[in-house]
């Protein structure tokens, strides 16, 4: 007889889901309560986490600086709010159909402050904002990288997460051995105003997994020009960098070696880079007018990698 988890699994991929990982709860014991997915839905048993690719096309407009309008839809915005969304409630009403509950979790920045106060002692206040990098690493999906972003081996950094919390008790995805990331630094190298340290760096863990990453200075990232964009939700969370230069190069790095299973006839970058500002720059913008998509930008002669 099929399995409720194999079931999912595959009216997921029926749905165009690319990426599916489950986590039991005990992956999340001692993580921040305002962080924890469980202190959602203490009662659950399992997290699941789906995301669907960012196509390779998306980011083409930016690596060019021609177009960046179609990222922020097709990358960003329509992928979240509408592609991705459409899935998580469809997934939801199967599970809930399958008689458990099954809990819709949209991704907001995790380091977003109390909207209210605690509703009675010992819970959290609202709202409680679970961390998605570090559902993605424990649901067996992605590792962190050293530019502090979730690769998976399918696409890398090409992707979006939606979560469903269900008191549904599956059986947990293996964490992934090998980190994506090599560690090569060539993002850090790549950035312009030099926001990602080449030797400063720290160690996060997630299940018993560390990764060593570079301290970044996001200050610097909020006035890139360079494909950052204002995180959507809240101008003081770290910018939107899957379009950023320094995240490109790591793209065309982890194609290039081979480290991905998404794979393409053609190389994403074939010629010179474009790229403003520098490290000893200051930009003299707000950080809305700086994280603005858009303009026309010509090409300095500079390689990314």
């Amino acid at each position: 007889m099929e399995t409720l988890k194999q079931k999912i699994i595959d009216f997921a991929k029926k749905d165009g889901i690319d990426l599916i990982g489950f986590a039991a709860k005990s992956r999340f014991d001692g993580l921040d309560e305002r962080l924890n997915p469980f202190s959602i839905f203490p009662e659950a048993k399992t997290v699941i986490l789906i995301g669907k690719r960012i196509c390779r096309g998306a980011l083409r407009g930016v690596e060019e600086g021609t177009n960046f309008g179609d990222y922020a839809l097709f990358g960003k915005n329509w992928l979240e709010d509408e592609f991705l969304a459409l899935s998580c409630y469809n997934l939801t009403n199967f599970i809930e159909s399958n008689n458990y509950e099954a809990v819709p979790i949209f991704p907001n920045p995790s380091d977003l402050e109390p909207s209210g106060i605690p509703v009675a002692p010992g819970r959290p206040a609202p709202n409680v904002y679970p961390d998605f990098d570090y559902a993605a690493v424990a649901c067996g999906l992605c590792t962190l990288s050293y530019n502090r972003i979730v690769f998976s081996k399918e696409f890398g950094s090409r992707q979006r997460f939606h979560m469903i919390l269900t008191d549904a008790e599956l059986e947990s995805s293996p964490l992934l051995e090998e980190n994506v990331c090599d560690g090569c630094g060539k993002c850090a190298a790549a950035c312009p105003l030099g926001a990602i340290s080449q030797t400063e760096t720290e160690t996060i863990e997630i299940c018993g997994k560390k990764f060593t990453v570079g301290k970044i200075d996001y200050s610097k990232c909020k006035v890139c020009e360079n494909g950052a964009v204002a995180n959507r939700f809240s101008p003081n969370s770290a910018p939107d960098r899957i379009a950023a230069l320094c995240n490109r190069t790591c793209m065309c790095h982890l194609e290039e070696d081979g480290r991905l299973a998404n794979k393409f006839a053609n190389p994403f970058r074939t010629g010179e880079t474009w790229q403003i500002g520098s490290a000893t720059t200051t930009i003299d913008r707000s950080d809305e007018q700086a994280n603005v998509l858009g303009g026309a930008f010509s090409k300095t002669g500079k390689r990314g990698h």
